[in-house]
């Protein structure tokens, strides 16, 4: 039994593109939201620890100190770790050896 309905053509065949990159637009987009997500977290760890000084142990407070200090270095390998480099192995250059330069000699005299 077919579940085709009769008289109607056939749909054609949609191809996915699964390994197509996403587009740079959408890659950086996504990247500074990341980024600004984490330093937003950073900037409520300093004021928690600013405000909350006096009524929690101070490891608490040195803690979120820490983190704020060391979110900027993290937030930033995050966000530049967006498109990989594919390991396609075409060169699109030809290298070429230059020669050497002439003898004094050989370049001739002026006089």
């Amino acid at each position: 039994m077919s579940t085709r309905r009769r008289g109607r053509p056939a749909e054609p065949e949609v191809h996915r593109i699964t390994s197509a990159p996403e587009p740079l637009a959408d890659d950086l987009a996504r990247r500074q939201r990341r980024y600004l997500w984490q330093m937003g977290i950073r900037l409520v760890c300093f004021l928690a620890a600013g405000l909350l000084w006096p009524y929690v142990p101070m490891v608490v407070s040195l803690g979120l100190v820490a983190a704020a200090a060391v979110l900027p270095y993290v937030a930033v390998l995050l966000a530049n770790a967006g498109r990989e480099r594919r390991g396609d192995t075409d060169v699109f250059f030809e290298a070429r050896e230059i020669g050497s330069a002439p003898r004094h000699d050989e370049l001739g005299g002026g006089r």
